[in-house]
């Protein structure tokens, strides 16, 4: 799509199509703030740490800065990967019908101010990350190496969600080190169980471009599992569900966490239930949906946290 405005293919009608002054559209499509999903999928197992820290600590609810924290930092960060992303995979994206338009390739922006944003945003998430403890800081900084390596992963290995999913799951470590500066089995297991329903949810959305994929050779787990994708989904959202339950047993969860896990599998089992592989359109919107699951595992804990310290 080569509309006057700039639009990205895969994004319609939007406030940044509409609101947003144009000379900034391009560096807020490059953040992705027109598709503000990443940011939520990225924010959700920070959110997910800090209720099971709230539960494991005793607290009637999960650290309010902490939450607000979490929340500019996801979408900052999320900012700063989707334009690393777009700076790697310049030349592929003008290969592939849904993200030729993106601002690099479609000449909206040039690499040289991409970077720069890069680095602006990049020093937005360091003054957010330098709000927590000396332990919290170091752990953030070490997930770097992995969002660094992600865009090359589809180059050289069919599974590049796994890589996905230990960056954007690196905010199960992080909600448990701000409030007990270490960590122990719960946030490691929450950590893994994300990892898992990642890989499942970016399985989804790599059906979008598959075709386009196997033209240019790059590689996901989508083409991978092709018409066994179900089945493979069944078994990571699975061991999501699995990890993480066991994950607030570790933390002490009872049974408002208990009945909040049963909701979150039951939706993760409709989407597998609901995937066609060749509809792209279903593909999105299962996708996207991951953002209310995510809310109602969040949701659990909280309401978890609240039930313990009036009850126990």
């Amino acid at each position: 799509m080569t509309e006057a405005g700039g639009r990205v293919a895969d994004s319609t009608g939007n406030w940044v199509d509409t609101l947003a002054p144009a000379p900034v559209r391009p560096f807020l499509r490059l953040a992705r703030a027109d598709r503000p999903i990443g940011a939520w999928l990225l924010l959700l197992p920070c959110w997910w740490s800090a209720g099971l820290a709230a539960i494991g600590a005793g607290s009637r609810y999960p650290n309010p800065w902490h939450v607000a924290l979490f929340f500019i930092g996801a979408f900052v960060m999320r900012g700063a990967g989707c334009t690393w992303n777009d700076i790697v995979d310049r030349n592929l994206d003008a290969e592939v019908a849904r993200t030729r338009s993106r601002p690099i390739p479609s000449g909206q922006a040039s690499v040289r101010a991409a970077a720069l944003f890069l680095a602006l945003q990049a020093l937005v998430g360091l003054a957010v990350l330098v709000q927590f403890n000396r332990f919290t800081v170091l752990t953030g900084i070490a997930s770097l190496g992995v969002v660094a390596i992600y865009p090359l992963m589809k180059r050289i290995t069919w599974w590049p969600q796994i890589v996905l999913g230990l960056a954007f799951s690196w905010g199960a470590l992080m909600g448990w080190a701000a409030v007990f500066a270490h960590l122990d089995a719960p946030a490691y297991l929450l950590y893994a169980g994300s990892i898992a329903w990642v890989i499942g949810y970016d399985t989804i959305y790599a059906h979008q471009d598959r075709e386009d994929d196997a033209l240019i050779g790059v590689k996901s787990t989508a083409r991978l599992f092709g018409t066994r994708t179900r089945p493979a989904l069944l078994c990571f959202y699975a061991a999501a569900v699995l990890l993480i339950g066991l994950s607030g047993v570790g933390a002490g969860a009872g049974p408002v966490f208990g009945v909040g896990m049963v909701a979150f599998g039951a939706h993760l089992g409709w989407q597998v239930a609901r995937i066609d592989i060749d509809d792209p359109d279903l593909c999105l919107r299962l996708f996207k949906s991951n953002r209310d699951a995510g809310l109602i595992l969040f949701a659990a804990l909280v309401g978890d946290a609240l039930y313990r310290s009036y009850f126990f």
